[in-house]
């Protein structure tokens, strides 16, 4: 009889040239080599062991590969973890799991990236927006080695596995746009994570104080989170973003955000954000974005505000409870794009160095309490029309009263929308409208203009809406019609 004995190895160079009793062949990516031998020539089991340790010394390498069942997939933990996964989804409309089967390498399964260097682990999962029905299994929390998980855009329902705590190699997390429930388990353990997303869901309870200390993107917004915002975030200080915004927060934000030197977006409208403009934010001058809308701050903003964040880009203060005068630092704002100051108690004037915003694409001022009575009032239209790229302008629903100046037709050429209805604006239609040839839509309501509308208005091809309603005008009005 002969006994076979089977060893994987990696066979040296040498091999190829004088290891003939090394008989090597391929099985599942490794090197199989056979040596065999008659049993009776050496019958002692010590020197058979010694003379077959001699033989593989002289002829191959000493690289041994654990013989298992992973030979044929690799790492048979990480198969058996995707697969778990996958039986947790009850709808798979685009057949993305139809590369999920045992004839395919689970590393070239779709939305599966593995690392090269054996062994191979699962590095990044991604099925963004697949239309996929389940839940997320716990099992994924087995792939140690991942670095990226994105179910973006599905419907996966349930809870978020505590066991993606466990991720300590875990740099990205996309659950957003889902219909995950429960509470956000801990992260803290995931101590590489960056950018954590978990947004458009359907989480509770109150947002994580301890997270990672190297997380730079933190994306909550439009869930049901409450209670308020830790004051520990402050200590992660490589955050850019944070954006916890139509949630059910309270509080204010904390004072101790002044020393998150690189934060970029901080946006947490739509919450009950309640006391005065947060000091804290004055020390964010790295500030490009800044979202506090539809919330129930009160006070006067700060008057140093642009002077403060001269990167500001997008600045939305709108449906609050501020009141006085706008900020007069408008001077130092010179890279903001939209401004929503709008829904407060707003009152006074409209500065004139409003013109200074030469980057300004959206102006909402609505629902104010804002004036302009004379001409001198009304000079701030010679100054917005710096702003050569303004696409929205809005000062409905304030105070303004008079004939509109036709200096309205030195607003930017391109000028896609302009809102001045519910004021107490008289006199004829405002002729500055017949440079605007950009408009698509305007709002003339609820005034007390006069007067016929003008033939030319039906000239402006832009045109798709205009409302007239509760006003004086007479006269037809087939020519707002024309081809």
């Amino acid at each position: 009889p002969i006994h076979t004995y089977a060893w994987f190895l990696s066979c040296s160079p040498l091999s190829s040239g004088g290891c003939s009793s090394c008989v090597s062949a391929r099985k599942g990516g490794s090197r199989v080599s056979v040596y065999t031998e008659e049993e009776g020539i050496l019958s002692h089991p010590a020197m058979k062991a010694a003379r077959l340790l001699l033989w593989v010394l002289a002829a191959c390498s000493a690289h041994v590969v654990i013989c298992n069942t992973s030979i044929s997939y690799g790492n048979e933990m990480d198969r058996l973890s995707l697969l778990a996964f996958k039986d947790a989804i009850s709808l798979d409309p685009q057949q993305t799991f139809m590369s999920w089967n045992h004839s395919t390498h689970f590393c070239n399964w779709e939305g599966v990236l593995c690392r090269v260097k054996a062994p191979h682990r699962v590095t990044s999962l991604n099925l963004t927006s697949r239309g996929l029905v389940g839940h997320i299994s716990p099992s994924l929390g087995n792939l140690t080695f991942m670095r990226s998980l994105a179910l973006t855009g599905n419907t996966l329902a349930g809870e978020i596995p505590p066991l993606l705590g466990h991720l300590h190699r875990l740099q990205t997390l996309l659950l957003n746009s889902n219909t995950l429930q429960g509470r956000v388990p801990t992260f803290a353990n995931c101590s590489k994570l960056k950018v954590m997303d978990v947004s458009k869901n359907n989480l509770v309870g109150h947002l994580h104080a301890n997270l990672p200390l190297h997380l730079q993107v933190l994306h909550v917004w439009s869930n049901n989170l409450t209670g308020t915002i830790p004051a520990t975030l402050a200590n992660i200080t490589t955050l850019t973003q944070i954006n916890c915004q139509d949630n059910h927060i309270k509080g204010n934000i904390p004072s101790e955000f002044a020393h998150l030197s690189s934060l970029q977006h901080l946006s947490a409208s739509a919450n009950q954000l309640s006391g005065r403009f947060p000091q804290a934010i004055l020390n964010l001058s790295t500030l490009t974005i800044l979202k506090l809308a539809a919330n129930g701050l009160s006070g006067e903003v700060p008057p140093n505000l642009f002077t403060s964040l001269p990167n500001l880009q997008i600045l939305f203060l709108g449906g609050n409870l501020f009141l006085g005068h706008l900020p007069s630092s408008f001077t130092n704002a010179s890279n903001i794009q939209a401004l929503d100051l709008s829904r407060n108690n707003f009152t006074g004037l409209m500065p004139t160095t409003i013109g200074k915003l030469t980057k300004l694409l959206s102006l909402n001022l609505e629902n104010n309490e804002l004036q302009a009575h004379n001409r001198e009032d009304w000079e701030f239209l010679n100054s917005l029309g710096n702003c050569t790229e303004l696409q929205m302008f809005s000062m409905g629903y304030n105070h303004l009263s008079g004939h509109v100046p036709s200096s309205l037709g030195n607003l930017s050429s391109q000028l896609q929308e302009l809102y001045l209805t519910n004021n107490q604006l008289s006199g004829d239609f405002p002729s500055g409208i017949a440079n605007l040839h950009n408009l698509i839509f305007v709002a003339l309501g609820r005034n007390n203009f006069t007067g016929v509308v003008p033939m030319w208005i039906g000239t402006l091809k832009a045109m798709q809406v205009i409302g007239l309603f509760k006003n004086f005008f007479a006269g037809p009005s087939h020519h707002l019609c024309q081809t």
